[in-house]
């Protein structure tokens, strides 16, 4: 960039020095614009002054446009605030593979977990806005940056774009007489105190989804905090907790055993990665929940390197191998543009800070 801004800049000095400048201002005023005044006393503008100032916005158009077509000048780290074999960390390393080829530069995928995702955050937050440090964000992590008010990704952040969507499911121990999301909402109320659900921790995911179909349906259902969602799952099997909402591919294996009985998902509209479970949404209008994987770069990183970031992860999710592999560790390809995702981010956030608050979520201390 400043290989293109020096040479302008120079331009401008060595055309007031030529006589430019008839008025005798300095050449960064004269560049920049501000009105200038003769002899006479009447304001006029110098048509040498306006070429300046062309001169100096189409450099420096130049040069923003030379910043894109250098990057990435060396490898490229993303940040995943999640363990290795994790479901960011897995779509992360997908997606490293293919933007490696694109970008002509090695991606490689830094396992920062620990912290409800702050550790990660912070990496990114702090890193140099030029291109070479992104985070492999989740819906997970926002809910907890946003639990705790630091590294808000609405707002600290340059949105790059969605990668990927996961849906969740509803679901309920078999030993309960319950084959619908009407009836859970039914049983719970008729018993109230009694029916219990059971998440991956406070704060997580499966914990704002069950507090959120609780808000909108008036369900009486109680949370028991677990170390994971695994946890839960294999508690309903026994018949020691009631119902739960997870991922759907965690809860696949589950519910194929006859033990779980999955109610709806979670999505607008049904989903392949849950064949024949119809959206809870039918049932309780307005309910829709979609976990997500998006890249986020430093604050003030250059519009150019994010749309050309951007531009690559778009080619990648169009390839059908690329798909099918997302499919596989249970994600659907979806795809945004930067300004879509910022837009979606700070919707999410507006939204669930609403759920923290009226499910009175504090921070862990």
């Amino acid at each position: 960039m400043i290989d293109w801004f020096v040479p302008c800049v120079a331009y401008a000095r060595r055309r007031s020095r030529a006589g430019g400048n008839p008025y005798g201002v300095s050449y960064g005023d004269w560049v920049m614009g501000s009105r200038l005044r003769g002899n006479d006393g009447e304001g006029r503008f110098s048509v040498n002054r306006m070429m300046g100032l062309w001169v100096f916005i189409l450099c420096c158009a130049m040069s923003f446009n030379a910043l894109a077509q250098k990057f990435p000048s060396r490898p490229i780290r993303m940040i995943t605030a999640t363990t290795v074999g994790s479901g960011p960390d897995v779509i992360a390393r997908l997606l490293a593979a293919r933007l490696t080829e694109s970008l002509g530069q090695q991606i490689v995928v830094d396992n920062r977990a620990g912290a409800s995702g702050l550790i990660g955050a912070e990496l990114v937050a702090r890193a140099a806005p030029d291109g070479h440090t992104l985070w492999m964000a989740t819906m997970t992590q926002l809910i907890s940056t946003t639990l705790y008010q630091r590294f808000l990704m609405s707002k600290e952040f340059a949105p790059v774009g969605q990668v990927a969507s996961t849906p969740f499911v509803i679901a309920v121990s078999a030993s309960l007489p319950i084959k619908s999301i009407a009836e859970l909402i039914a049983y719970s109320k008729a018993r109230p105190g009694q029916v219990l659900y059971g998440s991956g921790g406070q704060g997580t995911t499966p914990h704002l989804c069950m507090e959120l179909f609780k808000s909108m349906t008036g369900a009486d259902l109680g949370h028991v905090p677990y170390k994971g969602s695994v946890i839960a799952l294999t508690d309903m099997m026994g018949g020691q907790m009631h119902s739960t909402c997870a991922a759907a591919p965690t809860a696949s294996s589950f519910i194929q055993s006859g033990k779980v009985r999955v109610l709806g998902v979670t999505t607008r509209t049904p989903t392949k990665l849950a064949p024949g479970v119809r959206p809870i949404v039918e049932t309780v209008p307005g309910y829709e929940l979609t976990g997500w994987y998006g890249l986020l770069a430093p604050l003030n990183t250059p519009k150019e390197i994010v749309e050309r970031i951007n531009q690559e992860i778009a080619k990648a999710l169009k390839i059908p191998e690329m798909q099918e592999r997302l499919i596989g560790v249970g994600a659907e390809a979806a795809h945004t543009s930067p300004t879509e995702f910022g837009a979606f981010l700070q919707r999410e956030t507006v939204r669930w800070s609403k759920v923290l608050k009226d499910a009175d979520i504090k921070p862990t201390p």
